[in-house]
């Protein structure tokens, strides 16, 4: 991992991140230990990607999967925003 991408975080943290075998196991942990990473540093733990795909969601006003969804992330809130393509439901998961 580049060393950058390590810079604030004690030894004893930086011990336990290289112990992780995957990038959901090192999300687990910078939960536990209330580090909260930055953008770049979510990339390089997802692969440059999105950390999760965005999953399948269901109108409850008509059933649809035409689904316009946006992953809202931040200290206090975590949760989607949807707003349904076809008949224009607005809401949140």
């Amino acid at each position: 991992m580049n060393k950058d991408l390590l810079k604030g975080l004690s030894e004893e943290q930086i011990e336990k991140i290289k112990a992780c075998k995957d990038s959901a196991e090192l999300l687990s942990l910078a939960k536990a230990e209330g580090i909260e990473l930055s953008d770049e540093q979510l990339a390089a733990i997802s692969g440059g990607g999105l950390i999760c795909s965005t999953p399948t969601f269901t109108c409850p006003e008509c059933g649809s999967h035409n689904i316009d969804a946006a992953h809202m992330n931040s200290s206090l809130h975590k949760y989607w925003d949807l707003d349904c393509k076809d008949c224009g439901k607005h809401w949140r998961e």
